[in-house]
């Protein structure tokens, strides 16, 4: 999901910086909703803590592809949000994303604004539908294969449109930045396809292990109906 450098540039980047303010506002949104949802200050700031380190972990060492105009992640966007919340999840994927421009990519620096706007906005889309199609009397690590795969296909299905969305603003509408979007969008299925299974692995394992996970470093509704 990382736009190459030149894809967009010049007077265009200001449109970025614009989509990334409305990020950032989604991200105090949804960290402020999580802290309504009983969780403390503290609970926050721990699962935060987490969340960027494995973002952070996540771009540099789980396998990543270059593909045409970006590159292909295993983000596990769906999975941060079920195994640690909205608000966590948000500050830790903008967390990340800059952490790894400072001090690994600089290069990806002005590409910031449009790579956390394609991080956050879709984690919002979720977080969203997740109140929508899951009960609230049923625990995250009771969700089934359908439910994962909703939210998976939702979150990755958000980054390849966000990532169509920067090729055609910068590139323009051509055939060459079709033919770049229909590769990136066809590679990505593999993260679709895989990231549900992921879900529910991370949740059984969450399950099994309820005396470590059942805690404020997990999210609340690990283990429980919503309040």
């Amino acid at each position: 999901m990382h736009i190459e450098p030149g894809v967009v540039d010049g007077a265009k980047l200001a449109f970025s910086y614009a989509t990334a303010a409305l990020s950032f506002g989604l991200v105090a949104k949804m960290a402020t909703d999580d802290l309504k949802a009983k969780a403390s200050p503290a609970s926050l700031a721990g699962r935060t803590v987490l969340t960027t380190a494995l973002v952070f972990s996540f771009f540099e060492v789980l396998p990543h592809h270059p593909v045409g105009v970006s590159e292909v992640h295993l983000i596990l966007g769906s999975t941060l949000f079920l195994i640690f919340g909205a608000g966590a999840a948000s500050i830790g994927l903008a967390l990340g994303l800059l952490l790894q421009g400072l001090f690994i990519a600089p290069f990806d620096l002005p590409q910031y604004g449009m790579n956390v706007t394609t991080l956050i906005i879709p984690l919002y889309a979720i977080s969203q539908l997740a109140s929508r199609i899951i009960p609230e009397r049923k625990a995250y690590v009771d969700l089934g294969y359908r439910d994962a795969l909703a939210l998976s296909t939702t979150y990755q299905g958000g980054i390849v449109a966000w990532v169509a969305f920067w090729v055609l603003y910068g590139n323009g509408f051509t055939a060459e930045s079709l033919s770049s979007i229909a590769t990136f969008g066809a590679a990505y299925m593999t993260v679709i396809l895989a990231e549900p299974l992921v879900d529910l692995a991370v949740l059984a394992a969450a399950k099994s292990l309820r005396k470590a996970t059942d805690s404020g470093l997990f999210n609340e509704r690990l283990h429980r109906a919503a309040a």
